[in-house]
Parts: C-alpha cells; structure tokens; sequence
C-alpha cells in the first residue's frame, strides 16, 4: 500500500500563489502516476493534473492550465502542486492520489488518496 499526505493549503487573496505537496510512503516502487484532484463544497471530487512517476509526463484540467503546475521529485517520493494567479473559484480541498491507468481525469482510475488540504482563495 501507499500513504499520501497532502499539506501546504491556506489562505490567500486572488492573484496569490501557493504551492501543495504530496508525501508518499509505503509501496512507492508501484506509483505509476500520480493526480491532484479538488472538491468544493457541495460538488464532486474534479481531475486538477496528473504527472507519470517515471517520466514526468503532465495533463492538465482547462481550468488549471497556464496557472497550475505539478511536478514530482522521486528522490523525496513527493509530488507538488504549484499553482498562481489563484481565483476564488479555485477554492476547494485538493487531494491527490495514485493512478490506477495513464493520466486518467476519472475520480474512479485513482486510489490510496490522501486526506486533503484546504485551499481558499479570497477576492
């Protein structure tokens, strides 16, 4: 099995930046890729970006793009989520999780995620 542990959510106004990461420990060997994902309150759980392990192939959400950028450091068996130019809409608590196919966008492709971090974005 593989933990993930998000950190790195908070406060800040629009326009702002900040950057989430995701530990992994246990089975790191078997993450092939790894995604972030979003939930607002009263909404279902949104693909944000995934990254291969290996390779460091990205995609991205329409939403996200050109703001958002993940990448992962192997060394730290951790991924990152940096993301600017922050709109209130990007409020939400982000997850990340293990990919169970390529760079899938489905909620339901994803498994060990982690317990989330609070991003909220003032305007």
């Amino acid at each position: 099995q593989v933990q993930l542990v998000e950190s790195g959510g908070g406060l800040v106004q629009a326009g702002g930046s900040l950057k989430l990461s995701c530990a992994a420990s246990g089975r790191t060997y078997t993450i092939d890729s790894l995604g972030w994902f979003r939930q607002a309150p009263g909404q279902g759980r949104m693909f944000v970006a995934a990254i291969l392990w290996r390779g460091g192939t990205t995609h991205y959400a329409d939403a996200v793009k050109e703001r958002f950028t993940v990448s992962r450091d192997k060394a730290k068996n951790t991924a990152y989520l940096q993301m600017d130019n922050l709109k209130p809409e990007d409020t939400a608590v982000y997850y990340c999780a293990v990919g169970l196919s390529t760079l899938s966008i489905h909620v339901e492709r994803y498994r060990n995620w982690g317990q989330g971090t609070q991003v909220t974005i003032s305007s």
